[in-house]
């Protein structure tokens, strides 16, 4: 199996994990703790984040770019930042103009938002660098 396959595939599934939690803990938020579906939304997807970076580092991804862990935690966060404000627009779009329900509208986000944050991830975090300084395709022999 290609590299890229096989990252993609076991972060697929850790993001399925994260979501699972995202979704669950947006639902109790809201419907249960009765808050606002945006700021709901905001903190069950940092709490599917963390799930979805403690994959990513033990399961899916060979490279790691940056040694120490809380620095890179941060620009994983900083990352899933922008996929928070793209999950909330989609999400604001979608319940607010087109009146979807705001369960449906999470799944249409994370879709989109799962795209945006692997790529972005994949690429600024977990790809080893080149002698060029460009991200290289050779796979480490270590794990």
């Amino acid at each position: 199996m290609s590299r890229i396959l096989r990252e993609s595939v076991v972060y697929a599934a850790g993001a399925a994990a994260g979501f699972a939690v995202d979704f669950g803990l947006l639902w109790l938020l809201v419907d249960r703790a009765d808050l606002h579906y945006l700021g709901a939304a905001t903190f069950s997807f940092m709490a599917g984040t963390v799930v979805v970076y403690c994959v990513s580092i033990r399961h899916a991804f060979r490279y790691r770019r940056i040694a120490d862990r809380r620095t890179e935690f941060g620009y994983f966060a900083i990352i899933g930042g922008i996929g928070i404000a793209l999950n909330l627009f989609l999400m604001y779009a979608l319940v607010d103009w087109l009146s979807l329900h705001y369960l449906l509208a999470k799944i249409a986000a994370a879709g989109v938002s799962f795209i945006a944050n692997f790529g972005m991830r994949r690429w600024l975090l977990f790809t080893e660098l080149s002698p060029t300084g460009s991200p290289s395709t050779i796979q480490s022999e270590h794990r």
